[in-house]
């Protein structure tokens, strides 16, 4: 989103504010929660309204962990750090579920499963297995299909679980008292030399204390140092009519390495995601939050290949705009030369996997100068 001058010229009127965070998302809601239980009076402002972004179109897959098999996680960043990622997302776990409990919030208990989809794919599944099971790691490995689709094999995550996100993020942002200012387009920020910020919305110019971005996606929008580091990227999801047989999957099903998944919606109807390995390009570094033919057919297709016992029509279609970090981690950080603007982003399409951890360690470094862990932005200086 930007701001034209016909929309906000500089005029606003002047708000000031102790502990701002820009965007309403699960990220900006759970951050909101543990500013607030560190006594600060937190001001959310978004551009839409409360979850009304990629935290509400996605599928409502709690996984633990990365998007990477464990092997080749291991590989590519080391174990210390995989093992701290993994201990982060149970962390967040733990959270969404305390946030759950006290609010009304759809949830399954259903475990998740990688599934494979080629024999190639079903060895590297086996690895990844070996390696969970060394360290550790509460799984189940299957070396067929479990649920007798056309798979290879199979890991099962216990621990999982489906959630009705748009409630969720609803029950966070309530119980974190903090005040909402919605529809509200931030175009500016400004750190001026009393060691406040300036951040100039349509309909406001906010005098913020400390201010930290739960952008994502959009945070390319609001200051160059994300560009490279943030990349927008474009989901697709189709969702059938209630289907009159019951629910066909009762898990978290994601396969091909993660580009396809899908879940039994809590109203009994089939969703299917993915379809962007197939259209990378089109998928890629892109705001545009439509449905695009190309990805519809392969959602389409999949559809029929592997759930043809399902007869019913497609209901809905939607997208999503995730934030993809360039190195697959999120980034926690202060902007350069703006030291009270902080930000947490780039989540990699695992929002509910790390999402309420990775506020919670960005809430910390504002208030306390606690460094970040692995999620540390200076990693990519």
């Amino acid at each position: 989103m930007t701001v034209s001058l016909w929309q906000a010229n500089g005029t606003q009127p002047l708000r000031e504010v102790d502990f701002l965070i820009v965007g309403a998302g699960l990220v900006g809601s759970s951050a909101a929660y543990f500013a607030g239980q560190a006594g600060r009076h937190v001001t959310i402002t978004d551009t839409r309204d409360i979850a009304l972004g990629a935290s509400s179109r996605n599928a409502g897959f709690m996984i633990t962990g990365l998007d990477t098999y464990y092997h080749h996680a291991t590989e590519h960043y080391g174990i210390d750090v995989v093992r701290e990622m993994w201990g982060l997302s149970r962390t967040t776990h733990s959270h969404l579920r305390y946030f759950a409990r006290h609010g009304d919030v759809q949830w399954h208990d259903c475990g998740s499963m990688l599934l494979a989809e080629s024999k190639e794919e079903a060895k590297d599944l086996e690895d990844a297995a070996r390696a969970l099971d060394a360290d550790g790691i509460d799984m189940e490995y299957c070396s067929d299909d479990p649920l007798q689709r056309g798979y290879y094999a199979a890991i099962r995550q216990p621990q999982d679980a489906a959630v009705q996100p748009y409630q969720l993020v609803q029950t966070i942002f309530k119980q974190s008292g903090a005040e909402l200012v919605a529809n509200n387009e931030v175009y500016r920020l400004e750190q001026t030399d009393d060691d406040f910020v300036l951040v100039y919305t349509r309909q406001f110019i906010f005098k913020a204390r400390d201010v930290l971005l739960c952008t994502n996606a959009y945070s390319v929008i609001l200051d160059p140092y994300f560009i490279g580091k943030v990349i927008p990227t474009r989901a697709q999801v189709i969702v059938t009519a209630p289907l009159k047989n019951g629910p066909v999957v009762n898990t978290c099903g994601y396969s091909d390495y993660g580009y396809m998944y899908y879940r039994d919606t809590f109203d009994g109807r089939l969703l299917i995601g993915g379809g962007r390995k197939q259209n990378k390009a089109l998928e890629n570094d892109t705001m545009d939050d439509r449905t695009t033919n190309p990805v519809q057919r392969v959602l389409e297709n999949y559809l029929r290949e592997k759930f043809p016992d399902v007869i019913e029509p497609i209901d809905m279609r939607w997208a999503g705009i995730m934030g993809f970090s360039v190195d697959g981690l999120p980034l926690v950080g202060r902007l350069p030369g703006k030291p009270r603007v902080g930000f947490a982003v780039g989540f990699h399409g695992h929002g509910l996997a790390m999402g309420a951890g990775t506020a919670e360690r960005a809430v910390d470094m504002m208030l306390n100068g606690t460094h970040p862990g692995a999620v540390s932005a200076t990693r990519l200086s």
